[in-house]
């Protein structure tokens, strides 16, 4: 008859994560600002032309609205006063 026994292995440690300098919330923190950064680096940049642009048609977008709604709140305002005045 032959041994099929197998030795046992060892037990094996769990493996140690190398740890950085500081505690939790300061690793925390420089690992944030390191994402931060390389997002960043990531971003298309407007030219100033362009920069220009979008801001003219945002100003122009926001005075459009303004019209808008001060139109409208001044008619309902003389509606209300028609009916309930």
């Amino acid at each position: 008859m032959t041994d099929t026994t197998v030795a046992p292995r060892p037990a094996r440690k769990p493996a140690e994560r190398p740890r950085s300098e500081g505690n939790w919330f300061s690793r925390t923190i420089l690992r944030f600002l390191r994402e931060v950064v390389a997002e960043m680096v990531k971003v298309i940049w407007p030219t100033r032309k362009e920069l220009i642009t979008y801001t003219i048609v945002v100003v122009v977008f926001v005075a459009v609205m303004i019209t808008l709604v001060s139109l409208l709140d001044l008619g309902f305002g003389k509606l209300i006063v028609a009916i309930f005045g």
